[in-house]
């Protein structure tokens, strides 16, 4: 049996089964965080240029984008799922490397409003979105990572499967489903090794891509079902020629979705065991950007190559750019939206900070990446003192996980700007309740 086909047979059985209270709970965290990356999203580049290229599949449909308008259920999927990872907020399951939210949820979103699903049908579907497309990233493994945006190429099946089961597949349309998402897979990270715009596309493509094989799916669209496996496969073609055998081994027992990372900064996740360790000695010591002569940050090889950017210029360059986040934390002692605002991208004091950072590789941090991301902040004071904080898990991390409290405040925090703060506390309640609700969620007032 090819992977495709044993992702189909489970898909099958998922439709007659019901869902540990435990997962769905963890849907609705997923949702809410999802909400969270979306709203500061909407007015990110490039949202604007989209929605104008858009126009002919807006105003009709029975699908939504995050801004109230209506649209078809294809243009929901890419605008929400471009919205969604614009900001650098979303969800991440760290053993794929991967932002399974940004274009999961927005297929099954635009997917179940336009057949008309119930919150609980939603929550279903995003919840298999998850399972299938994590599983697939973790057998890809690093070798893929080295070249592909995970977000992009894993998150086209996250999107098939979570669509597949919005309009519930069978076992072999879903099997199909996958096999032609798996020819639309793209995204590389040389596409953000630079400033650009192209990255929360991938996000978006992704959703629109694994919604249109499962529609397809629907309709007798037959793929090659060993496209994950064959000879020529994507296992061959963008990774090291993995072993697929066990991909399905724990589906229905672990539930991947329970151990998700949510972000408790703003920017690349990648930076993030840096900046709790450099907050964490801040803290500690009452230390002040002046106090300081030296910091060394010894981290893991895809926090310097994709964190990369030495000295940044634009909002996206800072996002990705290890030095300044630090810099920005023992500054100003958070790491919020604010921090990519010109006036903070400028301020002399962070800018002379940096000049002061060091980061390096440590092999042994490095070796437990994937599953670990850790990092060892040293700070030297212009006293002489040699302040040491290794931080083995990000706040956020399953470890380390945010509180329902916690991500309330989150999204508070990101959706009350766009939507005031009656109508996000309105919202917030709603889906929390989401599997008693007749239809998936709306953004209200609009």
């Amino acid at each position: 049996m090819h992977a495709t086909e044993t992702f189909g047979h489970y898909a099958q059985d998922y439709h007659h089964t019901a869902l540990p209270d435990e997962v769905i709970h963890h849907a609705k965290r997923a949702v809410i965080d999802w909400y969270a990356s979306l709203f500061p999203g909407l007015a990110a580049d490039p949202l604007a240029q989209l929605e104008q290229v858009l126009a002919d599949d807006l105003d009709r449909g029975r699908a939504r984008l995050g801004n109230g308008r209506r649209a078809t259920a294809r243009a929901a999927a890419l605008y929400n799922g471009t919205a969604a990872h614009a900001a650098e907020v979303d969800d991440s399951f760290r053993d794929a490397m991967y932002h399974p939210g940004a274009a999961t949820i927005a297929a099954a979103l635009a997917a179940s409003q336009d057949a008309g699903a119930s919150g609980l049908d939603f929550l279903r579907a995003l919840v298999l979105g998850y399972e299938v497309s994590t599983r697939i990233g973790v057998v890809l493994g690093r070798p893929h990572y080295q070249f592909w945006h995970n977000t992009g190429t894993v998150g086209t099946f996250g999107a098939a499967a979570a669509a597949g089961g919005a309009l519930r597949l069978g076992a072999q349309p879903f099997a199909h489903a996958l096999a032609t998402a798996a020819t639309f897979a793209a995204g590389l990270q040389q596409a953000f090794r630079m400033d650009s715009m192209s990255k929360p596309l991938h996000a978006g493509r992704a959703a629109e891509g694994g919604l249109l094989a499962a529609q397809m799916a629907a309709r007798g669209v037959t793929g090659s079902l060993d496209v994950l496996d064959g000879d020529a496969g994507l296992g061959q073609a963008m990774s090291n020629g993995p072993d697929w055998s066990q991909v399905g081994a724990t589906l229905g027992r672990d539930f991947h979705i329970t151990r998700l990372t949510f972000k408790n900064h703003i920017g690349c996740g990648h930076t993030f065991a840096a900046i709790d360790g450099a907050l964490a000695l801040r803290e500690q010591h009452g230390l002040q950007a002046d106090d300081i002569a030296h910091v060394q940050v010894d981290t893991y090889r895809p926090a310097l190559d994709i964190a990369c950017y030495e000295r940044p210029t634009t909002a996206n360059e800072a996002r990705f750019s290890l030095r300044y986040v630090v810099a920005t934390a023992l500054a100003r002692g958070s790491v919020r939206l604010a921090a990519y605002e010109p006036a903070q991208l400028a301020d002399a004091r962070v800018r002379e900070l940096m000049t002061r950072i060091d980061v390096r590789v440590d092999p042994a941090i490095d070796a437990a990446f994937p599953g670990q991301r850790a990092a060892r902040v040293e700070i030297t004071t212009r006293n002489g003192a040699k302040l040491v904080h290794l931080q083995p898990n990000r706040k956020g991390d399953p470890e380390l996980p945010l509180s329902d409290g916690e991500l309330e405040s989150k999204f508070l925090e990101l959706a009350s700007p766009v939507l005031g703060t009656a109508l996000a506390r309105a919202m917030l309640a709603e889906l929390w309740s989401l599997e008693r609700a007749v239809a998936p969620p709306a953004v209200h007032g609009r």
